[in-house]
């Protein structure tokens, strides 16, 4: 189930988040750390009704932002559509132990068809350079590859924009 993230669900996704960055870090993949994402983050978000977790048997697996915020680091990128009537994706992630079953894939269709159903005109996103699992991931639903972008405070390699038209 996929639903609405509530301030009591915070410790379990920063759970979520740290156990990934520990599985990213284990295979050489320094894409999230102590800086991010963190707390106050996802308090915003849940502020700002953006934040959604995915549920198997009551327990919280995973997590995904879908916001209409442009963050300042994406204003650079030359993206397919006007920046206007777009959804951006953050923070998608799934417990590395239900990693590989498919619940990636049902948070990302579950923004996609979000955006469709608000007649968003398209989704963009970012994901670190060096993190090839995930560009084969949104390259394969048929998001585009363009500009790169810096996060220092995360890493000294670039993250890879995307967008999918809708």
């Amino acid at each position: 189930m996929i639903r609405k993230a509530e301030e009591k669900d915070i410790e379990p996704i920063l759970e979520i988040t740290k156990a990934c960055a520990k599985h990213m870090i284990s295979n050489g993949i320094y894409q999230w750390n102590e800086h991010y994402p963190n707390k106050s983050a996802f308090k915003n978000d849940i502020i700002r009704n953006e934040l959604y977790v995915i549920e198997l048997k009551s327990n919280i697996i995973g997590c995904i932002v879908i916001t209409t915020l442009m963050d300042c680091e994406y204003e650079p990128i030359k993206w397919l559509t006007h920046n206007k009537n777009n959804l951006y994706i953050h923070r998608l992630a799934v417990h590395p132990k239900q990693q590989g079953l498919g619940y990636a894939k049902q948070l990302i269709t579950f923004a996609e068809q979000f955006a469709i159903d608000n007649y968003y005109g398209s989704i963009r996103l970012d994901t670190f350079s060096q993190n090839k699992r995930n560009q084969k991931f949104y390259e394969l639903r048929g998001y585009k590859r363009l500009s790169n972008i810096y996060f220092p405070k995360q890493s000294e390699f670039p993250f890879y924009c995307y967008e999918l038209v809708l």
